[in-house]
């Protein structure tokens, strides 16, 4: 994805945005040079239609292709379109790494699978119109650069770009999750925050409108076990919070109140409510199930008990 984006972000600086109407960006890959060897010279020597820089781009290169692009390169002249080449991971040995590095004519340039820059994310947010964003929003996106790759970061910095369109109030945590694709309901979140918050009554009311509005037993057992792990998780590291909540795509107030939760409850209790959890879950897909939402029930009252222990 890395080599993907610097790949796209090459080609629109060579050629500007119209290109590809404009019919000044040939495409090819790799086992379409293998049968053609002079389909990348041709593609270089033509002569477009429209006026502009063009550029010949190839992906998928590697070693065996070493000979047909170095006939490229020694025969490539002022004018004549840019040839860009994509490879995989090329050892410091590589024919074709040493033919571009070596080449007067070219340059190599190797991308790294890290997490996106702050700099990087600066650039993507003043590109997007959303400029310098509050110290604890970028620690937040620079956190979530760690968990998600670089194409999906890109992805929600311009979702954020369109959701604060116009809005001058400076971007927030809780525009992050209001981009973010959620992974349950709000009315499940709910009923996980009142058993790990011990809110036996609000909790079980929360539970029957859920059972109403269709959702599965299972589903809620699915869904109260990641919960829950997330809790653990930041029970057990908590020095690792920032990074464990961005992974699972909690920022905000949410956060907060999911940091509370594990401090309140400690290892040992959040041990005992993932036992009930693996448990419950287990009766569920036995072949002798009990009355399915009155066992999640029993135990998310089990679980919100163990405030009181």
């Amino acid at each position: 994805m890395r080599v993907s984006l610097k790949r796209q972000a090459l080609i629109k600086a060579l050629t500007g945005p119209n290109a590809e109407e404009e019919m000044r960006l040939t495409r090819m890959t790799g086992a379409d040079l293998r049968k053609d060897g002079s389909a990348a010279l041709d593609a270089v020597k033509a002569v477009g239609f429209f006026p502009g820089a063009r550029v010949v781009f190839v992906d998928g290169v590697g070693d065996g292709l070493t000979d047909t692009l170095s006939a490229v390169l020694e025969d490539w002249a002022e004018g004549d379109a840019t040839l860009v080449c994509t490879a995989g991971q090329l050892a410091a040995r590589s024919k074709l790494r040493k033919l571009f590095e070596g080449a007067g004519k070219g340059l190599a340039i190797g991308i790294y699978d890290d997490p996106a820059s702050r700099s990087e994310i600066e650039e993507a947010l003043k590109k997007e119109g959303l400029g310098t964003v509050p110290q604890p929003v970028m620690n937040d996106l620079i956190a979530l650069s760690r968990t998600v790759d670089p194409g999906e970061l890109m992805q929600i910095i311009q979702k954020l770009g369109l959701y604060k369109h116009g809005d001058s109030v400076p971007l927030t945590a809780e525009d992050i999750t209001a981009v973010m694709p959620t992974t349950t309901d709000a009315d499940a979140d709910d009923a996980f925050h009142a058993a790990a918050e011990g809110r036996t009554a609000d909790m079980i009311v929360t539970l029957s409108k859920l059972a109403g509005q269709g959702v599965t037993p299972t589903a809620l057992c699915i869904n109260a076990t990641r919960h829950f792990k997330t809790l653990h998780a930041v029970a057990t590291n908590p020095g690792a919070g920032d990074a464990i909540f961005a992974r699972n795509r909690v920022f905000g107030p949410r956060r907060d109140r999911l940091a509370r939760q594990a401090n309140r409850l400690g290892v040992a209790r959040l041990e005992k409510a993932l036992k009930e959890l693996l448990d419950t879950d287990l009766a569920l897909r036995s072949t002798r199930r009990p009355p399915e939402m009155a066992a999640v029930e029993r135990a998310f009252v089990r679980i919100a008990m163990l405030r009181r222990n």
